[in-house]
């Protein structure tokens, strides 16, 4: 049976950024506004994220070279970036000069307005965008300027045409965030928006936290690994489950 996935794929969180810092930060404070003042797309990976990036690059290179990424697709943030790379120079891939393909459908969900605020300034500032949440929901509730998880999801639906079309029967590495994670959970096994809320309730995704899955019988993707960070606690790296900045309210 011809299938159109590829042979496995890994989808892995960035490590921890100077933005998860920064929001630890805010919220012990108890401050409304989280004090980051570069662009969310240009945050780097904090000193513990790049070591956190270089355990998990040790396991990948740990496997042997035929069961190693062939391709990468990263998010266009540069702790995603980063983080691949960091992958890549610790001999995580198939070849360690190997090329990434830089895709920003894999980028971190939009907040608009909400961008940079803790629950306690999103109360603060807007109030009816508050409401409005606990209304509707995360997966359907829509920040001026931002994105709902469905809007995050309907550009997923479309990298996920492309990884089949183009990356059939290689072995597929994503970097990206933690919305990513959980939205491509969302559409690779089906699941319905009750069960991808009450995963995402259960706990953040660790950064750099690994969810894999391999080809069955049939030809289909099947779930192996989720939120996997025996990688991390190998190396001895310390294990981080904070959200990013620009996603304070939860």
């Amino acid at each position: 049976m011809t299938s159109p996935w590829p042979s496995r794929l890994w989808i892995v969180r960035h490590g921890q950024s100077a933005g998860n810092v920064a929001r630890d930060r805010a919220h012990a404070a108890g401050l409304g506004e989280i004090d980051l003042d570069i662009r969310d797309v240009d945050v780097p990976l904090s000193e513990l994220g790049h070591e956190q990036s270089e355990a998990l690059g040790k396991w990948f290179a740990a496997l042997p070279k035929d069961d190693r990424p062939t391709v990468v697709l990263t998010s266009t943030y540069l702790r995603a970036q980063q983080t691949a790379t960091a992958i890549a120079e610790a001999g995580g891939l198939v070849e360690r000069d190997l090329g990434f393909c830089i895709d920003e459908r894999l980028r971190e969900r939009e907040f608009g307005v909400l961008d940079r605020l803790t629950t306690q300034g999103i109360e603060a500032q807007y109030p009816e965008q508050a409401e409005a949440r606990r209304r509707l929901g995360k997966f359907y509730h829509r920040p001026p300027g931002g994105e709902s998880w469905c809007d995050v999801i309907l550009r997923l639906r479309a990298a996920l045409d492309t990884l089949s079309l183009h990356h059939r029967d290689e072995r597929v590495l994503i970097v990206g965030h933690q919305v990513v994670v959980l939205c491509l959970r969302y559409l690779l096994e089906g699941l319905t928006e009750t069960d991808i809320l009450a995963i995402d309730a259960d706990g953040d995704v660790a950064n750099c936290g690994v969810t894999s899955y391999s080809r069955d019988a049939d030809g289909g993707l099947k779930l192996d690994l989720y939120n996997f960070i025996a990688p991390l606690e190998h190396e001895g790296a310390p294990v981080t489950f904070t959200p990013d900045a620009k996603v304070a309210a939860r």
